[in-house]
């Protein structure tokens, strides 16, 4: 059974390993965008649009029948976006801001078809409480660099730091590539998967997902 090339538009090392995960050939292209919000820009509409427009940045790259992939993720606290630090301060900023608060992490999911220039937009949203952070913790992570590419500043598969010991919903979507959203939207090409995103996200995050199959039914959760 024929299908369209897929490709990856992100500069992302993680978001690349995690659509391995499936098992899919895929193709990485750049898509680097200004991802600047724009004055009064809500959250949710700000990452659908720098979803977009990476992948329509990077589907300028390509000729023929190619199915795209691009996402955009932040961290929203009391309706401020958090994007990715810009240094070791701005990260400690970050982490003093959500130390000990809830705040949603929001990934806008594009599907774009080159083909027929047919868009797909999928939003996920996941809430959150991060655990309470002394200051040497906070000084002590940035310091080891790992939140210096990370929107808002932590990764929540980091199991030394465990910024977010419990909560409920997509693990990956935290991480930045909503898998059971992104499969829902590849419909077409199910028959290729080797594992169900259940079986992945245990395998590979060490997270048994409470909500894939309703994602999977096409319930707006995450």
């Amino acid at each position: 059974m024929f299908f369209p090339p897929l490709a990856l538009a992100s500069r992302s090392p993680r978001r690349r390993e995690m659509l391995s995960w499936l098992g899919l050939p895929f193709e990485c292209l750049d898509g680097s965008i200004n991802e600047t919000p724009l004055p009064g820009e809500e959250p949710r509409a700000h990452v659908l649009r720098v979803a977009e427009e990476k992948a329509r940045s990077a589907g300028r790259e390509l000729e023929g029948k190619w199915t795209l992939i691009a996402a955009d993720t932040v961290v929203v606290n009391q309706g401020e976006i958090l994007g990715k630090p810009a240094d070791a301060g701005d990260a400690a900023r970050m982490l003093e801001q959500l130390s000990g608060r809830e705040h949603c992490v929001d990934t806008g999911l594009i599907i774009y078809n080159l083909d027929d220039g047919i868009i797909i937009r999928t939003l996920c949203e996941s809430r959150m409480r991060m655990r309470s952070l002394t200051a040497e913790e906070i000084l002590d992570y940035v310091r080891s660099g790992d939140p210096l590419d990370k929107a808002g500043a932590y990764a929540i598969q980091n199991r030394d730091f465990n910024p977010v010991p419990e909560f409920s919903g997509c693990m990956a979507n935290v991480m930045g590539l909503p898998l059971c959203h992104l499969v829902r939207e590849l419909d077409d090409r199910k028959v290729l998967l080797k594992k169900n995103p259940l079986d992945v996200c245990k395998e590979r995050a060490g997270y048994d997902c409470p909500i894939w199959e309703r994602v999977l039914d096409g319930e707006e959760i995450g």
